[in-house]
C-alpha cells in the first residue's frame, strides 16, 4: 500500500526551514511562547526556500503570454518552466497535460466540468468535500467507508462491475486521508478501475507533501493537489493527467488566454478557436508567482530527498501514536486500524472534552495550533465517531458545554518543517489537559 520506494535512502534528516518558525504568540497566563504550528494538513507553512525564490523573482514580474518586453518574456519562460518542473515532479507521461488552477478544489471542479456526457463517478464517502461535491452534472455513486484497504478495492470492483449502462466512468480517491492520515491502496484501486474501463483521479492534496507521487508508477489518469499544502503560498493548484477529455471539452473559463483566435462573422456573431494545450483551461492572466512557488517547492522536496524526509516524519508519527495510546481517555480515529501506514496527520477525541474546547486550550495555554471540527469531511468523521449520517455537527467550534460530547475531533498534523520540540510540547500538553479535566476554559483565558 505504501507509495514510498523502499530503495530510497531512509536516513533521517533535520527539519527544513519554514516561515513562521520564530513567531512568538501570547498565552492565557500573560506569558509568551514560540508558536507550534501543528495544522499542516490545513495549510503547511511555506518553505523558506520557496519564499526566497518568490522574493527574488518579484522585481521581474511581468504579464505572462501577453507581451514582447523583456519582463513579459522572462515571466512567460518562468511560467512554462514551472509547468515542466511540476510535471517532472509528478512523473507525467508523454502527452499528459498539466493545468495550473487555484487549488485542489478548483482542479477537481475543472475535471468535473470536462467529463464526457453520461460519465458515472464513483467516490468513497471518506473523501474531502473537494472530492465529494464537484460532480453535480454527473451520476454519482457514493461508496461506503471501507475498513481495510482490501475492502476498499473489493467495494470499488463490485460497484464498477454492477454499473449500467456501461459508459464512461471516473473513480475519485484520496491518496492519504485528511482526517486519519492513512494511506490508501492507490495502485490497486487504479488497477480495479482500469480493469472495468474506468479512469481514476487521485486527490493528492495530503499525499504530495509527504510522499513521492508518480502518475506513471501509480497508474492513475489524473492527479490534483494544492500549493498551500505543499509548502508554497496560497492561491495555486495543479490538475495533471490525460489530455483527451481536457482538449475535447469547452474551456473551464471563457476568455483571453483560452482563445487562440476570435473573429466576427458576417451575421454579427463570433467564431472562436480555442487552444488545445493547457491554456484552454487557464483563461485570464495566470498566477505566475503561484506556479513558480509550487515549482520551487517541488525542487526543494526533490533535492532534500523523500527518503530522509519520510523517515523523519514516520518517527514523529510513531512517537505521537505511541504516546496517545498510553492515555486511556484519548481515542485516535482510524479506518484501517493501528497497523495502517499514515502520513503526519492524526485525529482524535478526548473523553469528557468538547473538541473545540480542547483545541482552544492547546492554543491558549501552550501556544499550539491544531484543527478541530469535521475537517471538511463530514461523512467520514461521522462514520469514525459512530454517529448517524445526519447527526448535527459542522466544521469549527461547537456550542456544547465543557464535559459534553461533541460531534467533532481534534487533528494534529505536521511535516518537513516540524521541530521535535513542537511534537513533544503537544504530547505534554495533551497529557496535562487530560489530567486537569475540561474545567472552566474561559477562566483560563481560552477563546
Amino acid at each position: 500500500m505504501s507509495v514510498l520506494n523502499p530503495a530510497v535512502d531512509q536516513t533521517i534528516c533535520a527539519p527544513l526551514p519554514v516561515l513562521g518558525r520564530d513567531v512568538v504568540v501570547p498565552l492565557a497566563n500573560g506569558g509568551e511562547v514560540a508558536y507550534a504550528a501543528l495544522d499542516y494538513a490545513a495549510s503547511a507553512p511555506a518553505l523558506q526556500r520557496v519564499w526566497d525564490d518568490v522574493a527574488g523573482y518579484a522585481p521581474y514580474y511581468g504579464s505572462v503570454h501577453r507581451g514582447a518586453g523583456y519582463l513579459s518574456q522572462l515571466s512567460t519562460d518562468l511560467f512554462e518552466q514551472s509547468r515542466a518542473t511540476v510535471a517532472e515532479f509528478l512523473g507525467c507521461r508523454p502527452g499528459d497535460q498539466l493545468v495550473f488552477t487555484r487549488s485542489t478544489t478548483d482542479s477537481l471542479n475543472l475535471l468535473a466540468a470536462v467529463l464526457p456526457p453520461g460519465t458515472r463517478v464513483f467516490v468513497f464517502e471518506t473523501e474531502h468535500h473537494a472530492a465529494l461535491l464537484p460532480w453535480r452534472g454527473a451520476e454519482v455513486t457514493y461508496l461506503d467507508a471501507p475498513r481495510t484497504p482490501g475492502e476498499a478495492v473489493g467495494t470499488l470492483e463490485r460497484a464498477l462491475a454492477d454499473r449500467t449502462p456501461y459508459g464512461p466512468a471516473l473513480v475519485c480517491v484520496t491518496g492519504a486521508s485528511n482526517v486519519t492520515g492513512e494511506l490508501w491502496p492507490v495502485r490497486e484501486l487504479a488497477a480495479a478501475a482500469h480493469a472495468h474501463g474506468a479512469r481514476i483521479v487521485l486527490d493528492a492534496a495530503q499525499l504530495a507533501p509527504h510522499r513521492p507521487v508518480d502518475i506513471g508508477e501509480l497508474d492513475v489518469d489524473y492527479v490534483a493537489f494544492s500549493g498551500h499544502k505543499l509548502y508554497a503560498p496560497f492561491g495555486a493548484g495543479v490538475l495533471a493527467g490525460r489530455a483527451d477529455w481536457l482538449r475535447a471539452a469547452e474551456p473551464y473559463l471563457a476568455g483571453g488566454g483560452a482563445s487562440k483566435q476570435v473573429a466576427r462573422r458576417a451575421d454579427g456573431g463570433l467564431d472562436v478557436e480555442w487552444h488545445t494545450t493547457a491554456a484552454r483551461h487557464e483563461a485570464g492572466s495566470p498566477n505566475v508567482i503561484g506556479a513558480y512557488a509550487i515549482a520551487s517547492a517541488c525542487r526543494a522536496l526533490t533535492e532534500a530527498g523523500f527518503g530522509p524526509l519520510v523517515a523523519r516524519e514516520q518517527a514523529l508519527v510513531c512517537r505521537v501514536l505511541s504516546a496517545l495510546a498510553r492515555i486511556p481517555q484519548v481515542k485516535v480515529l482510524s479506518l484501517f486500524g493501528e497497523r495502517a501506514e499514515r502520513v503526519g496527520v492524526v485525529s482524535f477525541v478526548v473523553d469528557g472534552w468538547d473538541s473545540s474546547h480542547f483545541a482552544a486550550a492547546l492554543s491558549a495555554r501552550y501556544g499550539i495550533g491544531v484543527r478541530d471540527g469535521l475537517f471538511c469531511a463530514h461523512p467520514l468523521v461521522r462514520t469514525l465517531l459512530g454517529a448517524e449520517p445526519d447527526s448535527a455537527g459542522e466544521c469549527g467550534a461547537s456550542e456544547s458545554e465543557p464535559g459534553e460530547r461533541s460531534l467533532s475531533a481534534v487533528r494534529v498534523s505536521f511535516g518537513v518543517g516540524t521541530p521535535d520540540e513542537h511534537v513533544e510540547r503537544f504530547l505534554g500538553a495533551v497529557a496535562a489537559l487530560v489530567g486537569d479535566g475540561p474545567g472552566p476554559l474561559l477562566a483560563e483565558g481560552g477563546r
